[in-house]
């Protein structure tokens, strides 16, 4: 999903940061996905750890970021729903996972 990050205390999205950033997002990837693995693991429904999830991660926007910047995310992410991004993500994370 590409995120435009303009917002207030977030580090550029290119330049020398961008390293770093890279980084700390797939450092961030990993602890979420296994987090996801262990409440599926103990039998959590797929809505309520994808909704707890989404909520969490709509308070930490709401709490370090403008409104425009949050609706510039969220576009994002729906564009990459329409798109047929995201599940091309999936099935290639599947594939690579097997």
């Amino acid at each position: 999903m590409t995120e435009n990050k303009a917002g207030e205390g977030q580090a550029p999205v290119s330049g020398a940061g961008t390293e770093q950033v890279s980084e700390e997002l797939t450092k961030c990837a990993m602890v979420v996905e296994h987090a996801i693995e262990h409440l599926l693991e103990e039998n959590h429904a797929p809505l309520a750890v994808a909704s707890a999830l989404l909520g969490g991660s709509l308070g930490l926007l709401a709490r370090t970021m403008d409104r425009d910047t949050i609706l510039k995310i969220l576009d994002s992410a729906v564009q990459s729903v329409r798109s047929g991004e995201l599940q091309q993500a999936e099935t290639a994370r599947r594939g690579g996972s097997a």
